[in-house]
């Protein structure tokens, strides 16, 4: 049998053996993780490259230091300079660690459909953010491009890092990612999968691979709403369009992108793209962001399609799910933005919650059950609402409340049968209805409702119920 990729036969070198001069020596050499139950019954195996497992959180870190190395060996930026981005967050925090270990300032615009958790993450760095509109066309004066050129040209001593166009990027890419996923798979890589904000990875990874291998395949993943798969297929700048997922796509060409190391491009929606994010957090325990789902889903797709167990496709785990708390991991914001349905709770759902309270099966007695014998299975069950059962079907209930007071007026009717005393029929409705089915039919003179699974009487919700339910579930 093939040793898996990175296998160890014997026991794993340590990790981080040696101290470090400084935060930026830790920036690299992310390892790869196979993906197994999200890529269940999948026989291509996928591997995504943990690059949130960086010190600031994303794979930007790579390029920050890069570009501020780069220009500092240009003459460009010079002690006590500052350095200014626009961005959608990661690559301000990339820069940030470059910064704060030389001693440089940092002013950073970021478009305000960035969440919350970044925008706090560099102003955390000691970085001046202004955020500007995002639904401006990228040349407008307030786009954030504009604006972070605007202020390097008036800031005296400032360098614009330009990430854009500025080649230090897929050359950041190209020395360090490419050749680490290249020494992680042991050459054995045939797919490689990434997107294109600035472009610089899937550049710089895809250039060093096919340099060691023409045959391995470069896949971009790219936002629908973005206009570089249909550039790619047309040759055409068409139009773009709002999406939600944060740091890919683009409404223009980035210099930094060499549309020729991709061999294809696929769309994915929002929704797709952050349903597969939170699955990758919740059953591979990898906390990313949307652009990593986006990715890992075109992943999945292109291992599906390939079925071969001796591929092996590399995707890019790009930035950690910390910086979306409030976006993307929030039910409510989910809901808001229809990224997922509103929670469908049915009679079967209600039913399994109250498991751990209540009998297993439904509780019920014949006509001919005496009054004594039904207020004991109310006592030893703890219930409020009793049917009366028939043939398989309800003809009655009997209410505690109701027969404790008739009692009490009463004693002799102890002895007789609850068929005598009970109260109408129950409604009966089937396991899959929903909670608003449910609430509808219950009354005062239907305090309960029967459930049927399979055509058979199978368990019974009441006015509490349902209300212990809302109370638990809000």
């Amino acid at each position: 049998m093939k040793q898996a990729i990175g296998q160890q036969t014997s026991t794993s070198a340590p990790r981080n053996p040696r101290p470090y001069d400084s935060i930026l020596e830790v920036i690299g050499w992310t390892p790869l993780i196979r993906l197994s139950r999200v890529a269940n019954a999948i026989r291509t195996p996928v591997y995504g490259k943990a690059e949130f497992l960086n010190p600031g959180g994303s794979l930007k870190d790579r390029i920050g230091p890069a570009i501020v190395e780069a220009a500092e060996r240009a003459g460009h930026l010079r002690p006590g300079g500052t350095i200014v981005e626009g961005t959608s967050g990661n690559t301000g925090v990339g820069l940030c660690l470059a910064a704060v270990s030389k001693g440089y300032r940092c002013i950073f615009t970021i478009p305000d459909k960035m969440s919350q958790e970044k925008v706090r993450l560099l102003k955390a760095f000691g970085a001046e953010v202004i955020v500007t509109p995002t639904a401006v066309p990228p040349d407008h004066p307030d786009s954030y491009v504009e604006t972070a050129k605007r202020i390097a040209r008036e800031t005296p001593n400032a360098i614009l890092a330009d990430q854009f166009y500025n080649q230090a990027n897929p050359e950041a890419h190209y020395r360090t990612t490419g050749p680490e996923i290249w020494e992680q798979t042991e050459g054995r890589i045939t797919h490689y999968v990434s997107a294109a904000g600035t472009g610089g990875n899937i550049t710089g990874v895809g250039r060093f691979l096919k340099e060691r291998n023409p045959a391995v395949r470069v896949i971009g993943s790219d936002p629908v709403g973005s206009i570089l798969r249909g550039y790619a297929t047309t040759g055409l700048k068409g139009e773009g369009a709002p999406y939600k997922v944060e740091g890919i796509g683009q409404d223009k060409i980035p210099g930094t992108l060499d549309m020729s190391i991709v061999d294809e491009w696929r769309s994915v929606d929002d929704r797709s793209a952050f349903s597969m994010a939170r699955r990758l957090t919740r059953e591979e325990g990898l906390f990313v962001g949307g652009s990593a789902g986006l990715i890992a889903h075109v992943a999945l797709q292109i291992a599906r399609e390939i079925d071969d167990p001796d591929a092996c496709v590399v995707f890019i785990l790009c930035d950690t799910g910390e910086r979306y708390l409030s976006k993307l991991y929030s039910d409510e914001w989910m809901r808001e933005n229809r990224m997922i349905e509103p929670a469908r709770v049915t009679v079967a759902d209600m039913i399994h919650a109250k498991s751990d309270t209540a009998p297993e099966e439904l509780v019920a007695v014949a006509p001919g059950t005496t009054v004594r014998q039904a207020l004991s299975f109310i006592t030893q069950h703890n219930i409020s609402q009793l049917p009366v059962i028939a043939d398989g079907d309800c003809i009655g209930h009997i209410s505690e409340a109701t027969l404790m007071s008739q009692v009490l007026d009463s004693p002799t009717l102890l002895d007789g049968s609850v068929g005598a005393l009970m109260d109408t029929p129950l409604p009966v409705v089937d396991s899959h209805v929903d909670l608003a089915g449910v609430t509808n039919l219950l009354t005062r003179q239907n305090p309960a409702v029967l459930v049927r699974r399979d055509g058979v009487l199978a368990g019974i919700i009441t006015r509490y119920d349902v209300l212990q339910y809302l109370t638990n579930a809000v």
